[in-house]
């Protein structure tokens, strides 16, 4: 979980470094992935009595609140990419 978790920000700012938009983008992809790696492992948490379903349901709840931010990112790197090639 914490190789994962920590995967997020670590791409993020490695894709930010490349200065390159193609490239940060997958970065950033590669960032979305580590997310739903973080829900499967909330619900493998859940499933092996770890946590409780209703904090796995909060956790997954706030992820899926960065996965919109992220996702928000992208599209403004693509709409940045646009305008630079128009």
């Amino acid at each position: 979980m914490r190789r994962a978790a920590l995967s997020v920000t670590n791409n993020i700012a490695e894709g930010f470094g490349r200065f390159h938009f193609q490239e940060n983008i997958q970065f950033c992809r590669q960032s979305r992935g580590s997310i739903f790696e973080l829900i499967d492992d909330f619900n493998a948490c859940e499933d092996e009595g770890c946590i409780q379903k209703e904090e796995c349901q909060d956790l997954t709840t706030e992820v899926y609140t960065l996965i919109k931010v992220l996702n928000a990112y992208i599209a403004s790197i693509k709409k940045q990419k646009n305008s630079m090639t128009n």
